[in-house]
């Protein structure tokens, strides 16, 4: 645009045309020159515009706050942007919701963990199903998430399988599979099946032996290395190391009872599983014990072998 005041005659972007007039302070009328936006539509609120949008309109915000980022905080924009919206929200005494996200950004979150999540779901007896309506109902009530949806549960509870955790023999074992990435297997595979063997119908899922056994130690390990402190052995990390186990068969009763509703049914299930007895160092000549399992008769130190409906 040229400047309409005398002697000036300054040709001047479009965007910046406002500021050009503002240096001309002796003119008279200033506004009858200054540029209206004139077609359009009102400029709506940041908040109401699409994602595209908001990009759109804070582009030049965005370009700023990375330079200062990567000259500052290292490149950090995430926290830059946090603190920010931080200091806007106390500023407002919106304490509450500074609250909130100040619990986000050191990691706590308003939310619950997918492992806790996963433990009430198992302790509340709720299906995947009843679980999810109950995290939807939540959501869309309180308008956050405080449960973690399932997908992170099936997560978390991967963690707990046989064949989470890598592993190899050594020396190799005859005849057992060098593949440790082993989830659940059919328990009957491997079986020759015969009227004989099996006189009712079975449905069975079963975890492969040597992976089971690694995950039990792997759940351990901080009782392992608190008995090698307690008796001076932080030296021998690598063992040898002897574990005792004891296996054990257990009927679980009637299935329809423990689920608590809906009709009887006349399926019994079997738990195969075993128990670390005891785990002992070879020290010299001499072995010492390192964990002993307190309570060998309690239910809750049984491993999953195989889980089978009769």
């Amino acid at each position: 645009i040229r400047c309409p005041v005398k002697e000036c005659d300054e040709e001047i972007l479009h965007g910046k045309y406002g500021q050009h007039l503002s240096n001309h302070r002796e003119m008279k009328d200033r506004e009858l020159y200054s540029y209206v936006n004139k077609g359009g539509r009102p400029r709506q609120h940041l908040l109401s515009l699409t994602r595209r949008a908001q990009k759109h309109r804070l582009r030049e915000l965005k370009r700023h706050v990375k330079a200062f980022a990567e000259k500052e905080e290292g490149g950090d924009i995430k926290a830059v942007c946090m603190t920010l919206f931080l200091l806007a929200l106390r500023a407002k005494n919106e304490h509450r919701q500074a609250d909130e996200l100040e619990a986000i950004m050191q990691g706590r979150g308003s939310g619950l963990h997918p492992a806790v999540c996963l433990s009430i779901r198992v302790n509340t007896f709720l299906s995947c199903s009843q679980y999810h309506k109950m995290y939807r109902t939540v959501k869309a009530v309180t308008g956050r998430q405080i449960f973690q949806p399932l997908h992170a549960l099936r997560t978390a509870e991967k963690a707990l399988l046989p064949g989470y955790h890598p592993f190899e023999w050594k020396p190799p074992l005859k005849n057992v599979s060098t593949n440790t990435e082993v989830g659940i297997i059919d328990g009957l595979s491997g079986l020759p099946l015969s009227v004989d063997d099996y006189p009712v119908d079975t449905i069975a899922k079963r975890f492969r032996y040597d992976a089971a056994l690694v995950c039990a130690l792997k759940d351990m390990e901080e009782e392992i290395l608190e008995g090698m402190k307690a008796k001076n052995l932080d030296d021998y990390l690598n063992g040898p190391f002897t574990v005792v186990i004891k296996e054990s068969c257990d009927g679980m009763g009637d299935v329809s009872e423990k689920h608590g509703s809906g009709p009887a049914v006349p399926e019994k299930a079997v738990r195969f599983s075993f128990t670390v007895m005891n785990i002992a160092i070879a020290h010299g000549n001499e072995s010492k014990r390192i964990f002993e399992e307190v309570k060998p008769n309690s239910e809750l130190c049984c491993k999953p072998l195989c889980l089978m409906l009769a």
